[in-house]
C-alpha cells in the first residue's frame, strides 16, 4: 500500500478528472489554504462501474472471472432527482460547503428518509471498511452474541488494520463485532465471516440483506471491505444501510462506544520468551467522537488505496438525526476529511427538514438464511425434504393400518364383554 499526500493526490486527479493541478506538493493553487479541487461527476464516469484500480488487488485468481458490474435500476432507487451524478441540492438548503474532496457524498435525515443534498448518490464507488456495516448486520440477526470463538491462524494474520486477536485466545461474538465496528479490525472481520460459514456464504448473506434492502449498487466482494474484484457500492446505499443498523439496538450501542476493553491471549508457544498478551481498551477510529463532535452517534471509517477515504456516520441534534456519507475523497493541506464531514452535517442541520432532493426507500429485510453453519440448531429439527411426497404417502398408509387395528379391537372388546352377560 502506498502511502503519501502527492502520490494519493495525483491518482485522484487521473481518475475522478479533478479541475485544478497540483503544482507544488502540499500546497494548492493561490495559497497552502485555498480550497482543495473539486472532483467533477457531472458526466457520470462511476455510474456502471467503480473507478480504475490502481493496484493488483483486484485481479481474479487464474481461472476465475471478474464479476460484471452490477445492472442499474431505472428508474433510480429514491426518487427521479438522485439519477443525477453531479451536485443534487435544493437552493433552499443554502450554499453548499466548498472545499470537499469526495467523488460521492449523501447528507440525509435519518428519521424520515429524506436526502437533504448530494453528490453523485448513487455512483459506484468501493465502501472499504463502510462494508464492515453490511457484516455487523448480518452478524447480529444470525449469531449468537455470547457464542466464544477460537481464532485461527487466517484471522489473526488477515492484512490491514487488526483488533488484536491471536492463538489461544477466546472472543465472544460481541467481542468480535465491536471491534469490528470500532477499530476495523479485519481479524475480526475473518472470525465472523468463517462463524456465518465461511467466506462465501457470508458474501451471500451480506448481499442478499443489501438487495432486500434496495442497496442496488452494492456487491460485497470481501467480509472485510479490503479491496476486490466485483466491489461496489454508493452513497445512496451506505446511507440505506447505515440508517437499517442504527434500528437495531445493539448495533447503536457498539458503534457509540469511545473504547472498549478487548481481550488479551496467552504467549505463543511458537515464540520463545513470548509473555501473555493482555486485555486492552481499543478506541474508536471515529473521530468525531473522540473530538466530541456535539450530538455524534458513531460512524464507519475505511480506506484503502483503491477506495480512497470513506465515512458513513450519524448525528442527532435538537431532536433531529442526520446521516452522512463521504466516499472517494481525501484530507489535503487546508481540509481534512473531518473537517469536511463537520461541514456537512452543519450544512445538513441548517436546512430545514422540508427540504429534500429524494428519498431514503423503506424495504423489508432479508431473514436470517437457514443454513447448517450459522444455524446449526435447523439441522435438528425435522422438516420437509425433495422425497416429501413419498414421506406423506407412507404417513398416510400407516395411519389406515393403525385405524384398522383399532376398529379390530374393538369389535373383540364388544365380543368379549357380551360373552359376560
Amino acid at each position: 500500500m502506498k502511502s503519501g499526500w502527492t502520490h494519493r493526490a495525483k491518482r485522484i486527479v487521473a481518475v475522478t478528472g479533478l479541475v485544478a493541478a497540483i503544482a507544488v506538493p502540499g500546497v494548492l493553487p493561490g495559497s497552502a489554504h485555498a480550497a482543495p479541487p473539486t472532483p467533477v461527476s457531472d458526466h457520470c464516469p462511476h455510474k456502471v462501474k467503480t473507478p480504475p484500480a490502481v493496484d493488483a488487488s483486484e485481479v481474479v485468481q487464474p481461472g476465475a472471472t471478474t464479476p460484471p458490474p452490477l445492472p442499474v435500476p431505472k428508474p433510480a432507487v429514491g426518487g427521479e432527482r438522485l439519477a443525477g451524478c453531479g451536485l443534487v441540492a435544493d437552493p433552499a438548503a443554502g450554499p453548499v460547503p466548498p472545499g470537499l474532496t469526495s467523488a460521492g457524498w449523501l447528507v440525509a435525515d435519518l428519521e424520515s428518509g429524506h436526502v437533504i443534498a448530494a453528490k453523485d448518490p448513487h455512483g459506484r464507488y468501493r465502501p472499504a471498511s463502510t462494508i464492515k456495516v453490511l457484516l455487523a448486520l448480518v452478524a447480529l440477526r444470525d449469531l449468537d452474541l455470547d457464542a466464544v470463538v477460537e481464532p485461527t491462524v487466517e484471522d489473526w494474520s488477515t492484512e490491514g488494520d487488526s483488533c488484536g486477536m491471536g492463538p489461544g485466545g477466546h472472543y465472544t461474538t460481541r467481542d468480535l463485532v465491536t471491534g469490528l465496528l470500532m477499530v476495523s479490525g479485519n481479524d475480526c472481520a475473518n472470525a465472523l465471516a468463517r462463524s456465518l460459514g465461511g467466506r462465501e456464504q457470508a458474501l451471500t448473506k451480506m448481499n442478499e440483506l443489501a438487495a432486500s434492502l434496495g442497496a442496488h449498487d452494492t456487491r460485497a466482494a470481501s467480509p472485510s471491505g479490503l479491496d476486490a474484484a466485483g466491489m461496489s457500492t454508493s452513497p445512496y446505499d451506505l446511507a440505506l444501510l447505515y440508517r437499517q443498523a442504527m434500528r437495531n439496538n445493539t448495533f447503536r450501542e457498539m458503534i457509540a462506544k469511545p473504547t472498549y476493553r478487548f481481550p488479551g491471549y496467552p504467549p505463543r508457544p511458537d515464540i520463545p520468551g513470548d509473555k501473555p498478551h493482555p486485555a486492552y481498551d481499543m478506541y474508536t477510529t471515529n473521530h468525531l467522537l473522540l473530538e466530541g463532535y456535539p450530538g455524534a452517534l458513531g460512524g464507519k471509517t475505511g480506506y484503502t488505496d483503491d477506495a480512497l477515504k470513506t465515512f458513513v456516520g450519524a448525528v442527532q441534534r435538537n431532536g433531529r438525526t442526520l446521516v452522512i456519507v463521504q466516499m472517494y475523497g481525501l484530507s489535503v493541506g487546508g481540509s481534512m476529511y473531518w473537517d469536511q464531514a463537520k461541514s456537512l452535517l452543519d450544512y445538513g442541520f441548517r436546512a430545514a427538514p422540508t427540504v429534500s432532493v429524494g428519498l431514503l426507500v423503506e424495504a423489508t429485510p432479508a431473514p436470517a438464511a437457514s443454513t447448517p453453519a450459522a444455524r446449526p440448531e435447523v439441522t435438528q429439527r425435522a422438516g420437509p425434504s425433495s422425497d416429501s411426497t413419498g414421506s406423506t404417502s407412507v404417513q398416510v398408509l400407516i395411519g389406515l393400518v393403525a385405524a384398522l387395528a383399532a376398529v379390530v379391537l374393538l369389535l373383540l372388546g364388544l365380543r368379549f364383554f357380551g360373552s359376560k352377560r
